[in-house]
């Protein structure tokens, strides 16, 4: 007989079960909680194995981005399918040496941040003329010596990067978005070119990866959460299989292996390619310091530290020559990696890693690129699309940040609307010297930068704005100089 005020032994262990649910609960929530803050920091102690995934989205989210360039290039150069998949797997190769250096630093090159590398789109245009005309050994030529130019101003940069006001940052970072907006409008649509260009199965499949995404985001819970794009992905992935919208052909006489080849083509330096080549290089460094910005804004909530900018700007001019050295046009910073890191804030030195081993691995084993590279155009639109708003956001966060005085309102308004509107119309430039038409004709990142740097080296201080836009903005406009580095 069970006395009064005692426990039977059953309500003892329903008691001591659910205690130890609880605590297995509270365990498990707390494991949660350390795995996402150790991917949200750049040397968090996460496994190669769980970071794995995190690579895996940041590849997919830039590998068409990064193959693109090169095989335009080819193209104009007259080279055949098996010269321009050599072109291809060099370019997997070294993007991968590329983020690496960016990631872990090489002395004084590389920002040692988060930075995804790529082959640039920027010198598409100039590049595919040079082909045409010189040849590719010339393109080859102007592209090492142009690196060299650029990693050299950016060993430098100490001495000039004060004039790289906040303000300035932002509305690059800004321009760099509204940039890339078009771009995923026509992934989602399908892909410039197209033969389906905006057809309902294109559309249907860019808006699903888009909502797969979204839904992902919002209902999944700890680590899981910032994997949304990989989600988004792969749902898209899986239907366009099922529709039949995949195209295999890339797997077709795939070898095993192969290795990659150093210096397929003999450089030839010809002066007048080598300087539309700088100027285009200095393009590409006004980018990459908008890059930098944003990445230390959305990843650590700072601007960069001048070690961080001079590792950068570095990194991508010496590793352009690199990628010369194997064939391949200029590297750059991604703006598409950036765009992911503000939405999932992953930050992680391993994570970001595991993606740069797997271009690597892609580099020599063709299999790879070759799965990569058949995710549609419109699943792909569907979750950069969001990525690339991301961007535009981030800059006005760093607008925001550098304060709405009447003189950084005058400076955003006037890069962002002469820079994005004067690239909406290119015949604006119909008169200009070709090298101005082949910088500036299109190119709104390159005109918002110009017009940025020169306003806020030149107006003199003005007074702040009354009302609304009013943001405390009496700290010192400095060159970014922050306790915070990342080392």
């Amino acid at each position: 007989m069970i006395r009064l005020g005692n426990r039977s032994k059953k309500e003892t262990t329903a008691h001591d079960t659910a205690a130890s649910c609880a605590g297995a609960s509270d365990t498990g929530a707390s494991e949660k909680a350390r795995i996402a803050a150790e991917l949200a920091s750049f040397d968090g102690k996460v496994s190669w194995a769980r970071a794995l995934p995190y690579g895996i989205q940041h590849v997919l989210a830039m590998f068409v981005a990064n193959l693109a360039p090169i095989t335009i290039v080819a193209a104009a150069a007259g080279f055949g399918d098996a010269e321009t998949a050599m072109l291809v797997q060099n370019a997997m190769v070294v993007a991968a040496i590329g983020t690496l250096i960016q990631l872990f630093g090489v002395w004084k090159v590389g920002s040692r941040l988060p930075i995804v590398m790529g082959v640039s789109f920027t010198f598409v245009t100039v590049l595919c003329g040079i082909a045409a005309t010189y040849g590719y050994p010339t393109v080859i030529g102007a592209v090492i010596a142009g690196g060299i130019v650029e990693g050299i101003l950016g060993l430098f940069a100490k001495y000039w990067i004060r004039f790289i006001k906040p303000i300035v940052s932002g509305v690059v970072v800004t321009a760099i978005g509204f940039s890339l907006l078009p771009v995923g409008a026509a992934s989602f649509a399908g892909g410039t070119g197209a033969a389906d260009f905006a057809s309902p199965e294109n559309l249907f499949l860019g808006a699903l990866s888009l909502v797969a995404c979204l839904v992902f985001q919002a209902l999944a819970k700890g680590p899981a959460k910032q994997l949304s794009v990989l989600f988004g992905l792969a749902v898209g992935y899986l239907v366009a299989l099922a529709m039949g919208r995949v195209d295999f052909a890339a797997f077709a006489n795939l070898q095993v292996v192969s290795l990659p080849t150093f210096m397929p083509f003999t450089p030839e330096f010809n002066i007048g390619a080598i300087v539309s080549v700088v100027l285009l290089y200095l393009v590409s460094a006004a980018e990459t310091i908008g890059d930098t910005g944003a990445i230390a804004q959305v990843g650590f909530n700072r601007t960069p530290s001048e070690r961080e900018y001079q590792g950068s700007i570095a990194a991508d001019g010496f590793t352009s020559s690199i990628a010369g050295l194997f064939g391949c046009t200029p590297l750059t910073s991604f703006a598409q990696n950036i765009g992911l890191i503000a939405m999932t804030h992953v930050i992680n030195r391993r994570a970001i890693a595991c993606g740069a081993g797997i271009l690597l691995l892609g580099g020599f084993v063709p299999a790879i690129s070759a799965v990569f590279g058949s995710l549609p155009d419109a699943v792909l639109g569907g979750c950069t699309i969001m990525m690339f708003g991301s961007i535009v956001v981030s800059g006005f966060q760093m607008i925001a940040n550098a304060g709405f005085s009447q003189r950084n309102i005058t400076i955003a308004a006037t890069s962002l609307a002469v820079g994005i509107g004067f690239s909406q119309v290119s015949d604006i430039f119909v008169n200009a010297p070709s090298m101005v038409q082949s910088v500036f004709a299109g190119n709104s990142v390159a005109m918002v930068f110009l017009v940025a740097i020169v306003m806020a080296n030149v107006l003199p201080a003005g007074a702040k704005v009354h009302g609304p836009l009013v943001v405390n903005d009496s700290r010192k406009e400095t060159s970014g100089k922050n306790e915070g580095t990342c080392s």
